[in-house]
């Protein structure tokens, strides 16, 4: 069976070879690399939020460098309005007020309390350094997390179509109805080609754009989390291969899929939006348990694992049973 099972693999890995497969990823993740590194990392390395200060009374007595008067409470208003990530502190009645334009909870939480640690006002506000990520080596990872789990999402899922319906033409499934094969194995074979090509292009893509130091730390979480995404799209994209008749109908498939996967998690994740419903997505849950890897930080419990490990078993026998229908036997 191991022999069959070499045989079979190393069939998919060259038909992924003459498809320029490991190419177009390898483009992929060149883009990606330099995206981060030339592009959004330079482009978001903000500075510290501007604060703005109005203390006609001379209230506050000890103030940051960092603090920009005001003279009157209109330009307050103002520079508040055209500077939307500074914030702006009114002391006109001797006690400190926080003027900021609304962003999301989170940040906002951080700006107010930035601000007001530049009042030293009787020490009542300090402002600690919490973990260890610099500014950039957040953004990196950030968008490290959010590019990585687009392309697993579309590799996955476009990738293994692609190489299905070429040989559904050229009638290699119906063949393997008459080999003496266990027809398990031409299902596992598809998924371990892509699933390895998943696990090195993450490795790369985290070593490269977040540095091997940092990255061997959080590697084999990040990993982990790449097994069982890479697992859950291309099992999908089996199933869905072997119910469609042509790659068009595929394409509206993998559209409403990837919407449905990617456009909710992304905005209950990074932004103030907050869906009552997303804690039912399944997808919500993977993307998290790979942002919380990338950071370290525990998120993922074994109620998180038994429900993956549950949905992948499910999902296989549904491939299963689609793949012997599709040979002609009965499932």
């Amino acid at each position: 069976m191991l022999g069959n099972f070499c045989s079979l693999f190393k069939k998919d890995f060259q038909m992924m070879m003459s498809g320029r497969f490991f190419l177009v990823a390898f483009g992929s993740l060149i883009i990606y690399t330099v995206f981060i590194n030339f592009g959004y990392t330079r482009y978001m390395n903000a500075e510290p939020y501007n604060v703005y200060l109005y203390d006609p009374l001379g209230t506050q007595q000890e103030v940051s460098e960092r603090i920009c008067p005001v003279t009157s409470l209109e330009e307050l208003n103002a520079v508040v309005l055209s500077d939307t990530n500074g914030v702006g502190i009114d002391a006109s009645s001797g006690t400190p007020s926080i003027v900021l334009y609304f962003g999301s909870e989170k940040a906002d939480n951080h700006r107010t309390d930035y601000a007001l640690s530049l009042l030293h006002q009787e020490n009542e506000y300090h402002a600690w350094i919490a973990g260890t990520n610099t500014l950039e080596l957040k953004q990196r990872k950030e968008m490290c997390c959010e590019l990585l789990f687009v392309e697993l999402i579309a590799v996955g899922f476009l990738g293994i179509a692609s190489v299905l319906f070429k040989e559904k033409q050229m009638g290699v499934i119906r063949v393997h109805a008459v080999l003496p094969l266990k027809k398990n194995l031409f299902i596992v074979s598809k998924i371990a080609v892509f699933l390895l090509s998943d696990l090195i292009f993450t490795a790369l893509m985290t070593v490269w754009n977040i540095g091997f130091p940092d990255a061997a730390v959080i590697l084999p979480a990040v990993l982990t989390q790449t097994v069982i995404l890479s697992l859950i799209m291309a099992l999908t994209g089996f199933g869905c291969t072997m119910l469609l008749k042509d790659f068009r109908q595929f394409s509206l498939a993998y559209l409403v899929i990837a919407i449905f996967a990617a456009a909710p998690v992304f905005l209950s994740a990074n932004t103030s939006v907050k869906l009552e419903w997303i804690n039912w997505h399944p997808f919500y849950h993977v993307y998290m348990g790979l942002k919380n890897a990338y950071f370290g930080m525990p998120g993922t419990g074994s109620v998180y694992y038994i429900c993956s490990v549950c949905g992948i078993v499910i999902l296989f026998l549904g491939v299963q049973t689609a793949f012997r229908r599709e040979m002609g036997k009965e499932g």
